[in-house]
């Protein structure tokens, strides 16, 4: 059994308030008395929680958002058509590799100011005299008295991880893609596919996750989801049981995988993302694994932002918060030729959204897609100076153009100081070369591809 502390327990309460409100639940007299009640035990929480599962649906929630697959397809606005993928094998291994590496890169590229706000990445660039952003952050050799806290915080604690690992993530201390989240579930679900094959289930992603990966260095709803299967749950009930973040960002940053080995098939890329999201996440946190994963499949076949963004909505339910946010940013991105005034009606509507969840962060994605114009530095800088889950957005827009441009056409000054190495704490994987990783997902997509 996982032990918790007092206030964790409270955390995890209040979080789970504001997931059953967002999911459009009357709340209202629980968080009333929630205001009077002080949880100091798990028994606690389980009462309080227990009292938000009696909480009824709003009659007047204007969306419809379930969680079973087969419910989802119902839901969607169109069936897509399997496209005929006319490239090379070449051509479709420089796609792949260029997925990979462009993810690494955009992951690398946010991962230093990670949950920092548009306001506070603007001022470390313009004290570093580097706005707007076209480079990997730069360090400081003397930060100026007036730097506020939080950013001599940021470079301290930044500048001792360098000191004590050598790994870094400023410009300049760069020797390879420093470990990352969001680059160990993109090596575990490759080992998913090559060990279970493409019939995996969702259990079979549990098993892996027990296998491969540490308890503390997965996160929010990934932990939630680990903690269950070892107290003996199956899906969904580990996405469900004292999992207040299961709409959360987790689930979105696992997509790319599937969309690589589903090249102009993001029915399938969907469907593979399914099956991974459901082990810790419902609804829009399920939908945002699929949204990426079929964006990624459609990019083998077009250079069309809009077109791979449609695409990624057409897998989705057409009457979901996701749906709403991603065609929200597609109507203001055509109001507005300047990306920060789509920031700001995303952080007017959004904002209240916590900071790595999966609707605001999955709109700044589609913000940075869209202003970035198949320019791969626009792209991946703008969807890192948004702030929120700089990391994750980094990455998951930084895959996209990797694919739709390739690895040959991705700038060197991006790639070249990752080394084609990548850090990883899943067991068996660090300092993989990130090419061989991507040749081992090449030989998946091309068998798929055959058959």
């Amino acid at each position: 059994m996982f032990c918790f502390r007092p206030e964790d327990l409270r955390q995890m309460a209040r979080d789970e308030l504001v997931e059953r409100k967002e999911e459009g639940y009357c709340v209202e007299e629980v968080e009333e008395k929630f205001s009077k009640i002080e949880i100091r035990t798990m028994a606690d929480l389980r009462s309080f929680v227990e009292a938000l599962e009696r909480c009824p649906f709003r009659r007047d929630f204007p969306y419809r958002e379930p969680s079973s697959f087969s419910e989802i397809v119902l839901q969607r606005p169109r069936r897509l058509q399997k496209v005929s993928v006319r490239i090379s094998d070449e051509e479709l291994f420089d796609k792949i590799y260029g997925g990979w590496l462009g993810r690494c890169a955009g992951c690398l590229l946010g991962k230093p100011v990670e949950g920092l706000s548009r306001e506070q990445i603007e001022v470390w660039l313009k004290t570093a005299d580097s706005y707007p952003l076209e480079d990997y952050f730069s360090p400081f050799r003397d930060l100026p008295e007036d730097a506020p806290g939080w950013l001599r915080d940021r470079i301290r604690h930044i500048d001792e991880h360098f000191k004590r690992t050598g790994i870094g993530v400023l410009r300049g201390q760069i020797s390879c893609m420093a470990r990352d989240d969001d680059i160990d579930y993109t090596i575990v679900n490759l080992h998913i596919l090559e060990n279970y094959g493409l019939g995996f289930t969702t259990m079979s992603v549990g098993e892996a996750w027990i296998s491969l990966l540490p308890y503390l260095r997965v996160y929010t709803a990934e932990r939630a989801a680990y903690r269950n299967l070892v107290n003996g749950l199956g899906p969904p009930e580990t996405a469900t049981h004292m999992n207040p973040y299961r709409e959360w960002i987790g689930a979105q940053i696992r997509a790319d995988m599937w969309g690589y080995v589903a090249p102009g098939n993001p029915e399938l890329a969907a469907e593979l993302a399914y099956r991974d999201a459901s082990l810790s996440h419902v609804k829009n946190g399920i939908y945002g694994e699929m949204f990426v994963s079929a964006m990624i499949s459609e990019a083998f076949v077009t250079d069309d932002i809009e077109t791979i963004i449609e695409t990624g909505l057409a897998v989705i339910p057409k009457r979901s918060r996701l749906a709403e946010a991603v065609k929200d940013v597609v109507g203001w991105s055509k109001e507005y030729a300047d990306w920060r005034d789509t920031w700001s009606r995303i952080t007017e509507k959004y904002g209240h959204y916590h900071f790595v969840h999966t609707i605001n962060n999955a709109a700044m994605v589609t913000m940075g897609l869209l202003y970035g114009k198949n320019d791969y530095e626009k792209s991946i800088t703008t969807s890192v100076m948004a702030g929120l889950d700089t990391d994750c957005n980094g990455a998951t827009v930084g895959s996209i153009l990797g694919v739709v441009l390739g690895a040959k056409n991705l700038p060197e000054k991006w790639v070249k100081p990752l080394n084609d190495t990548v850090e990883s704490y899943v067991l068996g994987y660090n300092n993989s070369r990130i090419s061989r990783l991507a040749e081992r997902t090449f030989k998946i997509s091309k068998k798929i591809l055959e058959s």
